[in-house]
């Protein structure tokens, strides 16, 4: 059995419905905060569980770890809540793979380097976090490896970048594709937090998932999972704004406090173990503009 923590939020459905697509039987914890049970694979078994508290289950192969607390502005408002949920969470979890002598998939993030010395960011780029939301996935990597160190505790980190897809929460911070297309879906001016010219490397949620299911096979890697390519915002809010035939320029506003000004992930670790991204960001964008007009996910 696979246990998904987060199994029922955006990135972590995709990865349970991937799972289940290839025969896997698959136990979901979810405490619902973020998640929401109608992105839950009716195949999948549940379990509402807030992974602060310990837990015992037996007969779990492996852990594939998404539940988290991802808004980087909150952590920054609430480092010991995220910490709480992101390090010692994480802890809780590493003792459940130590004793059921499991396999550990961590997702991590490129918020772990902190501001890029050089671009694009490889795995061997220096840890420098800005926002203690990047240090708590960082301090999970940290365990992850004291881990297999340890009691010799097998697993996968997996350095997302900005992932996008169907079922993305636009009423968060972490997705600026699905809040722009909310927005403009409720007839409002989206705003970009800068100038604009940033960029983000983005990643579609169904190559992430694919990524996972591999990932159960990778022995003690550490990789990138992203695109290879940037995009300033700027540049994907007037791709945005044509597909839906919008004509309003956007709001600016101050940048925000914990985001890098250009970041871009280097994935040829990933491609050597055979991942790479199959879906082009405009069809992804395709995709989700079609997923959120049906779905009427206006503000």
């Amino acid at each position: 059995m696979i246990l998904v923590t987060g199994g029922a939020g955006f990135i972590g459905s995709h990865v349970v419905d991937k799972l289940i697509d290839q025969g896997y039987e698959v136990l979901v914890i979810d405490n619902l905060t973020t998640g929401n049970l109608k992105n839950l694979n009716p195949k999948a078994k549940f379990l509402k569980h807030d992974i602060r508290e310990a837990l015992d289950i037996k007969d779990v192969e492996a852990i594939i770890h998404h539940a988290a607390q991802i808004n980087v502005r909150h952590s920054v408002e609430k480092p010991r809540y995220d910490a709480d949920v992101n390090v010692l969470g994480t802890i809780n979890l590493l003792e459940l793979a130590r004793k059921a002598d499991a396999k550990f998939i961590y997702a991590s993030s490129m918020a772990v380097y902190g501001n890029p010395k050089y671009l694009p960011v490889d795995e061997n780029h220096e840890i420098d976090p800005i926002s203690p939301y990047g240090l708590s996935k960082y301090c999970g990597e940290l365990y992850i490896k004291l881990y297999n160190n340890l009691y010799g505790l097998e697993y996968s980190i997996l350095r997302y970048s900005n992932v996008y897809g169907e079922r993305q929460n636009p009423k968060g911070e972490a997705g600026v594709i699905s809040i722009f297309i909310s927005k403009i879906l409720s007839g409002e001016r989206p705003v970009i937090f800068g100038n604009g010219e940033q960029t983000r490397d983005f990643v579609y949620v169904g190559d992430v998932a694919k990524a996972n299911v591999m990932a159960l096979n990778w022995k003690n890697e550490v990789v990138n999972i992203g695109t290879g390519t940037e995009i300033t915002i700027n540049k994907l809010y007037k791709i945005i704004k044509e597909k839906m035939n919008y004509n309003e320029e956007p709001i600016y506003d101050k940048p925000r406090k914990g985001d890098v000004y250009r970041v871009y992930l280097d994935i040829t670790r990933a491609k050597k173990l055979g991942w790479e991204p199959e879906v082009s960001l405009n069809e992804g964008l395709d995709r989700v503009i079609s997923w959120m007009r049906k779905c009427g996910q206006g503000n």
